[in-house]
Protein backbone atom coordinates (compact mmCIF):
# COMPACT_ATOMS: atom_id res chain seq x y z
CA UNK A 1 0.00 0.00 0.00
CA UNK A 2 3.23 1.94 -0.07
CA UNK A 3 2.64 3.26 3.84
CA UNK A 4 5.83 3.96 5.84
CA UNK A 5 6.97 2.33 9.15
CA UNK A 6 8.09 3.77 11.87
CA UNK A 7 8.74 3.10 15.40
CA UNK A 8 10.82 0.03 15.21
CA UNK A 9 12.83 -0.87 18.35
CA UNK A 10 14.88 -3.16 19.77
CA UNK A 11 12.31 -4.89 21.25
CA UNK A 12 9.72 -7.60 19.62
CA UNK A 13 7.60 -5.89 16.72
CA UNK A 14 4.51 -6.50 14.02
CA UNK A 15 3.56 -5.40 11.12
CA UNK A 16 0.09 -4.27 11.25
CA UNK A 17 -1.84 -0.88 10.21
CA UNK A 18 -1.73 2.45 12.45
CA UNK A 19 -4.29 1.99 14.36
CA UNK A 20 -3.18 -1.93 15.64
CA UNK A 21 0.56 -0.23 16.32
CA UNK A 22 -0.89 2.38 18.64
CA UNK A 23 -3.24 0.38 20.32
CA UNK A 24 -0.48 -1.83 21.60
CA UNK A 25 1.55 0.81 22.48
CA UNK A 26 -0.99 2.10 24.44
CA UNK A 27 -1.50 -1.41 26.12
CA UNK A 28 2.38 -1.28 26.77
CA UNK A 29 1.93 2.19 28.55
CA UNK A 30 1.67 2.44 32.24
CA UNK A 31 2.34 -1.02 32.89
CA UNK A 32 4.85 -3.88 33.65
CA UNK A 33 5.79 -6.54 31.39
CA UNK A 34 4.57 -9.87 33.55
CA UNK A 35 7.78 -11.11 33.24
CA UNK A 36 9.28 -8.29 35.76
CA UNK A 37 6.57 -9.77 38.53
CA UNK A 38 7.77 -12.15 41.06
CA UNK A 39 6.49 -14.91 39.41
CA UNK A 40 7.70 -18.61 37.97
CA UNK A 41 6.50 -20.83 34.96
CA UNK A 42 6.95 -23.96 34.56
CA UNK A 43 5.76 -26.70 32.66
CA UNK A 44 4.05 -30.46 34.00
CA UNK A 45 5.93 -33.55 34.42
CA UNK A 46 7.84 -35.44 31.51
CA UNK A 47 7.02 -39.38 32.75
CA UNK A 48 9.36 -40.44 29.76
CA UNK A 49 6.50 -43.26 30.11
CA UNK A 50 3.00 -42.58 30.48
CA UNK A 51 1.54 -46.29 30.54
CA UNK A 52 3.21 -46.80 33.83
CA UNK A 53 3.20 -43.36 35.74
CA UNK A 54 -0.68 -42.40 34.75
CA UNK A 55 -3.32 -44.56 36.25
CA UNK A 56 -6.92 -44.43 35.97
CA UNK A 57 -9.68 -44.09 39.23
CA UNK A 58 -10.04 -48.22 39.23
CA UNK A 59 -5.67 -48.61 39.06
CA UNK A 60 -5.24 -46.25 41.68
CA UNK A 61 -8.53 -47.76 43.51
CA UNK A 62 -6.10 -51.44 43.57
CA UNK A 63 -3.32 -49.80 44.66
CA UNK A 64 -4.46 -48.14 47.65
CA UNK A 65 -6.85 -51.10 48.32
CA UNK A 66 -3.26 -53.01 48.36
CA UNK A 67 -1.55 -50.24 50.57
CA UNK A 68 -3.25 -47.46 52.46
CA UNK A 69 -0.01 -45.54 52.30
CA UNK A 70 0.41 -45.69 48.27
CA UNK A 71 -1.79 -42.35 48.68
CA UNK A 72 1.39 -40.64 49.92
CA UNK A 73 2.92 -40.93 45.77
CA UNK A 74 -0.64 -41.05 43.79
CA UNK A 75 -1.23 -37.27 43.07
CA UNK A 76 -4.27 -36.38 40.98
CA UNK A 77 -3.49 -35.00 37.74
CA UNK A 78 -4.87 -32.64 34.62
CA UNK A 79 -4.18 -32.71 31.26
CA UNK A 80 -4.60 -30.10 28.70
CA UNK A 81 -7.99 -30.54 27.96
CA UNK A 82 -9.34 -30.37 31.69
CA UNK A 83 -8.49 -26.79 31.24
CA UNK A 84 -11.02 -23.89 30.48
CA UNK A 85 -11.40 -20.43 31.16
CA UNK A 86 -11.57 -19.82 34.48
CA UNK A 87 -12.14 -23.41 34.98
CA UNK A 88 -11.18 -27.12 35.57
CA UNK A 89 -12.59 -30.60 35.20
CA UNK A 90 -11.00 -33.88 36.77
CA UNK A 91 -10.99 -36.49 34.28
CA UNK A 92 -9.65 -39.20 37.04
CA UNK A 93 -6.32 -39.75 36.18
CA UNK A 94 -4.07 -39.76 38.68
CA UNK A 95 0.32 -39.89 38.96
CA UNK A 96 2.55 -42.37 40.55
CA UNK A 97 4.99 -39.77 42.07
CA UNK A 98 7.90 -41.77 42.74
CA UNK A 99 10.70 -38.79 42.03
CA UNK A 100 13.11 -40.63 45.18
CA UNK A 101 12.85 -43.91 43.77
CA UNK A 102 11.41 -47.34 45.29
CA UNK A 103 14.42 -49.73 46.21
CA UNK A 104 14.30 -52.92 43.88
CA UNK A 105 14.31 -55.69 46.86
CA UNK A 106 16.68 -57.71 44.74
CA UNK A 107 19.08 -54.86 45.33
CA UNK A 108 18.18 -54.14 48.97
CA UNK A 109 15.14 -55.00 51.24
CA UNK A 110 12.24 -53.50 51.29
CA UNK A 111 12.03 -50.81 54.36
CA UNK A 112 8.26 -50.48 55.18
CA UNK A 113 8.64 -47.23 55.93
CA UNK A 114 10.29 -45.84 53.13
CA UNK A 115 9.03 -48.17 50.42
CA UNK A 116 5.90 -49.43 48.62
CA UNK A 117 6.40 -52.79 47.19
CA UNK A 118 2.65 -53.11 45.33
CA UNK A 119 3.62 -49.72 43.54
CA UNK A 120 7.25 -51.29 42.78
CA UNK A 121 5.09 -54.68 41.51
CA UNK A 122 2.96 -52.45 39.24
CA UNK A 123 6.11 -50.46 37.79
CA UNK A 124 7.69 -53.69 36.76
CA UNK A 125 5.65 -54.70 33.84
CA UNK A 126 6.94 -51.78 32.27
CA UNK A 127 10.89 -51.62 33.41
CA UNK A 128 11.73 -52.54 30.09
CA UNK A 129 10.73 -49.37 28.93
CA UNK A 130 11.78 -47.32 31.98
CA UNK A 131 15.09 -48.26 31.93
CA UNK A 132 15.61 -47.00 28.87
CA UNK A 133 14.84 -43.37 29.57
CA UNK A 134 17.63 -40.50 30.24
CA UNK A 135 16.54 -38.75 33.05
CA UNK A 136 16.02 -41.59 35.24
CA UNK A 137 18.10 -40.43 38.16
CA UNK A 138 19.55 -43.12 40.25
CA UNK A 139 17.00 -45.91 39.63
CA UNK A 140 14.77 -46.69 37.31
CA UNK A 141 11.40 -46.45 39.16
CA UNK A 142 11.87 -42.71 39.30
CA UNK A 143 9.25 -40.63 37.79
CA UNK A 144 11.94 -37.80 36.56
CA UNK A 145 14.10 -35.47 38.28
CA UNK A 146 12.73 -31.98 38.65
CA UNK A 147 13.29 -29.26 41.07
CA UNK A 148 10.17 -27.64 41.12
CA UNK A 149 7.94 -30.31 42.45
CA UNK A 150 6.64 -27.95 45.51
CA UNK A 151 5.45 -25.57 43.10
CA UNK A 152 2.70 -28.45 42.22
CA UNK A 153 1.15 -28.14 45.70
CA UNK A 154 1.23 -24.24 45.73
CA UNK A 155 -1.40 -21.98 44.24
CA UNK A 156 -0.73 -21.55 40.61
CA UNK A 157 -2.09 -20.30 37.56
CA UNK A 158 -2.75 -23.31 34.93
CA UNK A 159 -2.71 -23.20 31.29
CA UNK A 160 -2.63 -25.91 28.07
CA UNK A 161 0.09 -25.12 25.63
CA UNK A 162 -2.47 -25.20 22.70
CA UNK A 163 -5.87 -23.14 22.44
CA UNK A 164 -7.85 -21.05 20.36
CA UNK A 165 -8.58 -18.78 22.82
CA UNK A 166 -7.01 -17.93 26.44
CA UNK A 167 -8.20 -20.94 28.93
CA UNK A 168 -6.18 -19.72 32.19
CA UNK A 169 -7.42 -20.67 35.83
CA UNK A 170 -6.33 -21.53 38.85
CA UNK A 171 -5.89 -24.16 41.12
CA UNK A 172 -5.21 -24.53 44.86
CA UNK A 173 -6.10 -27.92 45.22
CA UNK A 174 -2.69 -29.47 44.48
CA UNK A 175 -3.03 -31.23 40.90
CA UNK A 176 -0.28 -32.79 39.09
CA UNK A 177 0.29 -31.34 35.51
CA UNK A 178 1.14 -33.30 32.50
CA UNK A 179 4.06 -31.87 30.07
CA UNK A 180 0.69 -29.51 27.59
CA UNK A 181 0.31 -27.63 30.83
CA UNK A 182 2.43 -24.57 31.80
CA UNK A 183 2.60 -23.55 35.61
CA UNK A 184 2.24 -20.43 37.11
CA UNK A 185 3.57 -19.50 40.87
CA UNK A 186 4.15 -16.81 42.59
CA UNK A 187 2.91 -12.74 43.39
CA UNK A 188 -0.84 -11.70 43.23
CA UNK A 189 -2.27 -14.42 41.23
CA UNK A 190 -5.85 -13.83 40.69
CA UNK A 191 -5.43 -10.31 39.82
CA UNK A 192 -2.80 -11.52 36.91
CA UNK A 193 -5.67 -14.27 36.25
CA UNK A 194 -8.16 -11.69 35.76
CA UNK A 195 -6.01 -9.93 33.22
CA UNK A 196 -4.53 -13.15 31.15
CA UNK A 197 -8.33 -13.90 30.54
CA UNK A 198 -9.45 -10.58 29.76
CA UNK A 199 -10.77 -9.92 26.18
CA UNK A 200 -7.84 -6.91 25.72
CA UNK A 201 -5.08 -9.80 26.36
CA UNK A 202 -6.70 -12.15 23.83
CA UNK A 203 -6.28 -9.45 21.18
CA UNK A 204 -2.21 -8.57 22.39
CA UNK A 205 -1.59 -12.33 22.44
CA UNK A 206 -2.84 -12.23 18.95
CA UNK A 207 -0.26 -9.53 17.74
CA UNK A 208 2.51 -11.07 19.27
CA UNK A 209 1.51 -15.00 19.70
CA UNK A 210 3.06 -18.09 17.75
CA UNK A 211 0.29 -20.20 15.88
CA UNK A 212 0.58 -23.99 15.63
CA UNK A 213 -0.45 -24.04 11.84
CA UNK A 214 -4.27 -25.12 13.02
CA UNK A 215 -5.91 -22.31 13.96
CA UNK A 216 -4.95 -22.13 17.57
CA UNK A 217 -2.18 -20.08 19.49
CA UNK A 218 0.62 -21.83 21.15
CA UNK A 219 0.50 -20.06 24.55
CA UNK A 220 4.30 -20.67 25.72
CA UNK A 221 6.62 -19.37 28.31
CA UNK A 222 8.06 -16.72 26.57
CA UNK A 223 4.55 -15.14 24.71
CA UNK A 224 2.82 -15.13 28.52
CA UNK A 225 5.92 -13.32 30.18
CA UNK A 226 5.52 -10.73 27.50
CA UNK A 227 2.19 -9.26 28.50
CA UNK A 228 1.85 -5.73 29.61
CA UNK A 229 0.24 -5.94 33.25
CA UNK A 230 -1.75 -2.70 34.01
CA UNK A 231 -0.28 -0.62 36.87
CA UNK A 232 -3.35 -0.88 39.18
CA UNK A 233 -3.66 0.99 42.73
CA UNK A 234 -4.39 -1.54 45.74
CA UNK A 235 -8.06 -0.99 45.78
CA UNK A 236 -8.49 -1.87 42.57
CA UNK A 237 -6.70 -4.66 42.55
CA UNK A 238 -8.67 -6.29 45.43
CA UNK A 239 -11.87 -5.71 43.55
CA UNK A 240 -10.90 -6.83 40.32
CA UNK A 241 -9.47 -10.35 42.53
CA UNK A 242 -12.75 -10.61 44.31
CA UNK A 243 -14.86 -10.58 41.17
CA UNK A 244 -12.21 -13.00 40.36
CA UNK A 245 -12.68 -15.79 43.05
CA UNK A 246 -16.48 -15.20 42.26
CA UNK A 247 -16.52 -16.11 38.73
CA UNK A 248 -14.50 -18.98 39.75
CA UNK A 249 -17.01 -19.83 41.85
CA UNK A 250 -19.94 -19.44 39.58
CA UNK A 251 -17.65 -21.88 37.20
CA UNK A 252 -17.58 -24.25 39.68
CA UNK A 253 -21.14 -24.39 40.47
CA UNK A 254 -22.18 -24.64 36.83
CA UNK A 255 -20.11 -28.04 36.70
CA UNK A 256 -22.51 -29.55 39.69
CA UNK A 257 -25.72 -27.59 38.23
CA UNK A 258 -25.53 -27.07 34.93
CA UNK A 259 -28.41 -24.47 33.70
CA UNK A 260 -29.38 -21.59 31.50
CA UNK A 261 -29.14 -20.14 34.62
CA UNK A 262 -25.68 -20.28 35.91
CA UNK A 263 -24.47 -20.21 32.51
CA UNK A 264 -25.80 -16.58 32.64
CA UNK A 265 -24.01 -15.92 35.90
CA UNK A 266 -20.69 -16.68 35.14
CA UNK A 267 -20.94 -14.39 31.92
CA UNK A 268 -22.21 -11.55 33.54
CA UNK A 269 -19.03 -12.27 35.73
CA UNK A 270 -16.48 -12.38 33.08
CA UNK A 271 -18.18 -9.11 31.47
CA UNK A 272 -17.75 -7.23 34.16
CA UNK A 273 -13.53 -8.55 34.77
CA UNK A 274 -13.53 -7.47 31.01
Amino acid sequence: TGAEFKDFSEKEWIIGNTIETKLKILFEENSKRLKNYKITINYGIKTGFNDAFVINEEQKTKLINKDPRNIDIIKPMLRGRDIRKFSLTFSGLWLINTHNGIKDRKIEPINAQRDYLSVFEHLSNFQSELVKRTDKGDHWTNLRNCAYLDDFLSPKIIWGELSDKPKFTYDDKGFFLNNTIFMMTGERLKFILAILNSKAAEWYFNQISTTSGMGTNRWLKYKIEQLPIPNATPQQEQKIELLVEYVLWANANLQENPGPEARQRADYLEQIIN
